[in-house]
């Protein structure tokens, strides 16, 4: 009896110590990821054979979320973007979307686009910063 109690213990001690975490770096976008541009820009929607890519984010820790600049390495070109939605899910009620999207802006702020295709996040008009050009190009909201 006192045998099998104490295999038992050492059991049920060796299934509580198999939970895993993932970490904040990988919850969104960073370096070298590969990101879809969801405006109508030139830059952005002529075929090339290779995706754009991230090569630098613009915060302290290096992990973009929902409203973060990033650089873009595009076509051979330097641009810098605005995430408006990634595929990891973020905090409560935030869309989760199939793969990770930017819009391109100009070193100001502006878009570069006139048109957004894909549904962005409504919580970008809570967010502060200046989306006021970006929001106004939008069609739907999610």
């Amino acid at each position: 009896m006192a045998f099998s109690l104490i295999t038992l213990t050492k059991l049920s001690s060796a299934t509580h110590c198999r939970s895993f975490s993932i970490s904040a770096a990988v919850a969104a976008i960073q370096k070298l990821t590969r990101v879809r541009v969801i405006d109508n820009s030139t830059l952005g929607n002529t075929p090339y054979h290779r995706p754009p890519k991230v090569i630098h984010v613009y915060t302290k820790n290096g992990v973009g979320k929902v409203g973060d600049t990033v650089l873009l390495a595009i076509k051979g070109q330097k641009k810098k973007a605005l995430i408006v939605g990634h595929k990891m899910p973020g905090a409560r009620m935030t869309p989760r979307f199939d793969s990770n999207n930017v819009v391109l802006i100009e070193e100001n702020g502006n878009p570069t686009g006139t048109r957004i295709k894909v549904p962005i996040p409504a919580h970008l008009r809570k967010m502060e910063g200046e989306y006021s050009k970006l929001l106004a190009i939008a069609q739907r909201f999610v």
